[in-house]
């Protein structure tokens, strides 16, 4: 199995966890009934999100942090919520590339869902 190396390696990585998350009624209704999302326009924006995580590739510039502050506001984010996202991700992560780049994404994954949940947690 061979490390993610490129956008395209991020791009097939992304279809599938968002295939993942959308199937789990844990979790989907957040993406399909609070945040409405358009998944063919959503995909190439948490691509180049990621892209920049990874590599470094500067071409993402919307603050994160505060598009999900926004849906916490509109439906609570729970534990579960976090369990669920980054275990669909670790898995998706997991049968499809393994290596440097590989755990950097889930090391950074890890790390935003934390800091989102201390901020979701304590923003009142």
């Amino acid at each position: 199995m061979k490390d993610i190396e490129s956008k395209a390696d991020l791009e097939h990585l992304m279809a599938d966890f968002y295939n993942r998350l959308l199937r789990d009624p844990a979790i989907s209704y957040i993406f399909t009934d609070i945040a409405k999302i358009d998944l063919p326009s959503h995909l190439p924006k948490i691509v180049n999100f990621w892209d920049q995580v990874i590599f470094n590739a500067g071409n993402y510039r919307t603050n994160v942090m505060q598009v999900h502050l926004n849906l916490h506001a509109q439906e609570p984010f729970t534990e579960k919520h976090f369990e669920t996202w980054l275990g669909h991700l670790h898995n998706a992560v997991d049968e499809n590339f393994k290596g440097e780049n590989a755990e950097k994404l889930k090391t950074r994954a890890l790390s935003i869902a934390t800091m989102m949940k201390l901020k979701t947690t304590y923003s009142g």
